[in-house]
C-alpha cells in the first residue's frame, strides 16, 4: 500500500476514540494474537507502563525526557495525537517518519489478515500498539515508556511485562465504560498491575488508593505511593506578559531527598507528575539503570509537552490546554490563579459528549468574563456549541457566544481581548490540536 493507501486503510477500523466502546468490544486475546503473527516485538522491550485518569501522558513525557538525558535510547508512545498521527510514535524526541509508519502498517495489515478471527478486524488503537512496538524494536530502544489508551485492564498496551508500572491521579473518566465510582475505575486503572513487578502510584484519593493497595498484594508486586512513601513541595511557575520562569520542585522519599528541580510545565499537579516520575527513577536506579542527578535535572528542566498550559501568546496572553474533565479543569483554574497575573480571562471552549461538560462549565465559567462555544471538526463526539450553551446557561452564565469552528471562536475571542487580557483555550485535546497550528502559525 501506498501512504496514502495505508492510512487510509487505517482509519477505516473502528477507532474508541472516536466512539466509545462497550465492555466486550475490549479483549487482549485479539492483540495477543497480532503481536504472536509479528514475532512479539513487545517481549523484547523494556517499557515503563503508565495509566491514570489525568497525568499519564505528562508523566510519560516526563520519565521519557529524563531517560534520554540519561543516555538511553527511549522510546514514547501515547496517544491520541495532538496535531499529526506520527506524533504517537517517537524515538528520542522524534516521531516516526512517514516511509517508517507506511512500512509498518503494511507489515500489519498483512499480519491482521492472518491473525484476526473471522469476521473480527482489529482497531485502529490495536493497530496504533502493534506499530509502536515494532517501531522501537527496529529502532532499537533501550527504554520505551509506553501510556496506556483507556482504562487499563483490557487496554491494547497491557500485553506487556513491564519493568515498572505507573498509576497516575484518579479521577471520574470515562464512567461509561470504566463505571462511575472511583473504586471501579481504579480497578480498571490496576489491571496494569503484574505479579512481583514494582508500581508507583501517584493517585491520593483514599478509594482509590484501596483497591491499588489491595491488588499489589494480591499480586505481591511491591508498591510505593505519593503522599506515604515521597511527596513534593512547589514553588509556582509566574507567567507574564513578557517571560516566563519555570516552576521548582522539590521531592522527598524515604530514601533520599533530592535537590530542588526545575520544571518546563506549569501546574502544581505537574509538580505531582513530577514527584511519581521520581519515583520511578528511583525503582530504576535499584535495578541498575544509570540515571545521574544531572539527567534527571535537564529531563524535567526540558521536557516538552503541548497543549499543558502552554503559552503560545503574548498580549494577549494565549493559553493551550487540554482539560477534559472537572479534575483537569480544576487543575487548570489552580495554576490561572497561582501562575498567571490577575486580567480579564476569555475561555474559548468545545468538549466531548462522553465527558462531564456540566461539572467542567461549573468549575471553569465563575473564573471566565466571557466563554466563546466551538465544536472541533476532526471527532464525531464533539458536542453542538448550542448544546454547551444550554448546559452552561442551566449553570447561570448566559453570556455565551456561539462559533461554528474553532478558527472562529478563536478569532472572535482575540478580537474581543485587550493585550492584557487572557485567552485560554481548553475543553479537549482535538481542540488544542485544531487550533495550535493555526496559532503558531
Amino acid at each position: 500500500m501506498s501512504p496514502d493507501q495505508a492510512c487510509a486503510w487505517w482509519y477505516s477500523l473502528i477507532n474508541f476514540e472516536q466512539r466509545t466502546p462497550a465492555a466486550e468490544d475490549l479483549k487482549l486475546d485479539h492483540m495477543r494474537a497480532l503481536l504472536a503473527h509479528l514475532g512479539d516485538p513487545h517481549r523484547r522491550l523494556r517499557i515503563v507502563h503508565v495509566a491514570g485518569s489525568k497525568g499519564k501522558g505528562s508523566i510519560s513525557a516526563i520519565l521519557a525526557s529524563i531517560l534520554r538525558q540519561a543516555g538511553y535510547r527511549t522510546g514514547l508512545f501515547t496517544s491520541p495525537h495532538l496535531c499529526r498521527v506520527e506524533e504517537r510514535f517517537q524515538v528520542d524526541g522524534q516521531p516516526i517518519t512517514t516511509v517508517e509508519l507506511t512500512a509498518l502498517l503494511n507489515e500489519v495489515h498483512e499480519a491482521s489478515g492472518v491473525a484476526s478471527a473471522p469476521r473480527v478486524p482489529y482497531t485502529f488503537f490495536e493497530v496504533a500498539t502493534a506499530i509502536g512496538f515494532l517501531h522501537f524494536v527496529r529502532r532499537r530502544v533501550e527504554a520505551a515508556v509506553v501510556e496506556v489508551g483507556l482504562g487499563g485492564r483490557l487496554d491494547s498496551t497491557n500485553v506487556c511485562a513491564p519493568v515498572v508500572a505507573l498509576i497516575a491521579s484518579i479521577s471520574y473518566d470515562h464512567t461509561a465504560l470504566l463505571g462511575d465510582r472511583l473504586a471501579s475505575i481504579a480497578a480498571e486503572k490496576a489491571g496494569i498491575i503484574k505479579p512481583r513487578r514494582p508500581v508507583v502510584n501517584g493517585a491520593t484519593v483514599s478509594e482509590a488508593r484501596a483497591v491499588i493497595e489491595r491488588t499489589c498484594r494480591e499480586r505481591q508486586a511491591p508498591l510505593r505511593q505519593l503522599g506515604v512513601d515521597f511527596d513534593y513541595t512547589c514553588v509556582p511557575g509566574r507567567v507574564t506578559a513578557s517571560h516566563s520562569e519555570r516552576s521548582r520542585v522539590c521531592v522527598t522519599t524515604d530514601r533520599r531527598r533530592w535537590p530542588e528541580f526545575e520544571i518546563n510545565l506549569l501546574g502544581d499537579h505537574q509538580a505531582a507528575n513530577a514527584a511519581v516520575a521520581i519515583a520511578c527513577v528511583e525503582q530504576l536506579q535499584t535495578e541498575g539503570w544509570h540515571l545521574p542527578d544531572t539527567a534527571i535535572a535537564a529531563g524535567l528542566a526540558q521536557v516538552c509537552w503541548p497543549a499543558r498550559l502552554e503559552v503560545v501568546g503574548r498580549k494577549p496572553l494565549v493559553i493551550l490546554d487540554c482539560a477534559h474533565n472537572v479534575a483537569s479543569a480544576l487543575a487548570l483554574v489552580r495554576t490561572l490563579q497561582s501562575s498567571f497575573p490577575p486580567a480579564r480571562r476569555l475561555l474559548v471552549f468545545a468538549g466531548s459528549s462522553d465527558k462531564d461538560l456540566a461539572g467542567m462549565f461549573r468549575v471553569l465559567s465563575p473564573h471566565f468574563d466571557r466563554v466563546f462555544l466551538t465544536r472541533y471538526s476532526d471527532n464525531p463526539r464533539s458536542v453542538p456549541s448550542e448544546q454547551l450553551a444550554d448546559l452552561l446557561r442551566a449553570n447561570g452564565d448566559s453570556s455565551a457566544t456561539i462559533c461554528s469552528t474553532p478558527a472562529e471562536a478563536y478569532h472572535a475571542a482575540r478580537a474581543a481581548a485587550g493585550a492584557d487580557d487572557i485567552i485560554c483555550i481548553a475543553g479537549s485535546v482535538f481542540l488544542a490540536g485544531e487550533l495550535r497550528p493555526l496559532i503558531l502559525g
